[in-house]
């Protein structure tokens, strides 16, 4: 973990819904970061006035870079801006990785379920990509479930996950709008919904 400040740079963002985005930042001296961990983003204004919120890793990328999928909130100090007005080769203040506690580690060799709901599914989603890089066999499952259907994030790398048998196996649910179910069991199981 550090606990220094240090300055990134946005170089990729794309919309996963449309009040949702992910950055890909890079940060130089970073060294990799384990799956299920933060960081945090310092906006500081031209009054001086500064604005400190933590967000979820959402990638398993080794190196300089991280991804970060932030949702927009109407009354938001940082969010708007993250999701509306930062543009690729603007410049941000990071601290991080930070977090232990709720990590995925390639060594953890004991079966996972994971369950999370709305943009809680970053740390989750971070964790199911480790995974899949990883030759950990270890039966690893995510439950997912969002008030509407277009409210997915990553909707196709999770549709992708759930055509690979060797990826984790996903349920997702909404619980407003449209009711859909999908569960799928690792390994060729039959699914199982109640």
């Amino acid at each position: 973990m550090s606990s220094v400040w240090r300055v990134a740079e946005l170089v990729g963002a794309e919309f996963e819904t449309p009040t949702a985005r992910t950055l890909r930042i890079r940060i130089p001296g970073l060294h990799g970061h384990v799956a299920g961990q933060h960081v945090d983003i310092r906006l500081t204004a031209p009054d001086g006035y500064q604005a400190v919120r933590s967000y979820s890793i959402a990638s398993a990328l080794p190196g300089d870079e991280l991804e970060l999928t932030v949702e927009e909130l109407a009354d938001g100090e940082v969010s708007p801006y993250l999701v509306r007005g930062i543009a690729v080769g603007d410049q941000l203040e990071v601290r991080g990785p930070v977090g232990g506690w709720f990590v995925w580690r390639p060594s953890d060799e004991g079966p996972v379920q994971l369950i999370g709901g709305g943009s809680g599914v970053v740390p989750l989603v971070s964790m199911a990509r480790a995974h899949a890089a990883m030759p950990n066999t270890a039966p690893f499952r995510l439950l997912y479930s969002v008030r509407m259907p277009g409210s997915v994030y990553y909707k196709q790398e999770l549709a992708k996950l759930e055509q690979d048998a060797a990826s984790p196996s996903r349920s997702h649910t909404s619980t407003r709008g449209r009711h859909r179910r999908t569960g799928l069991s690792p390994r060729g199981g039959s699914p199982r919904t109640r």
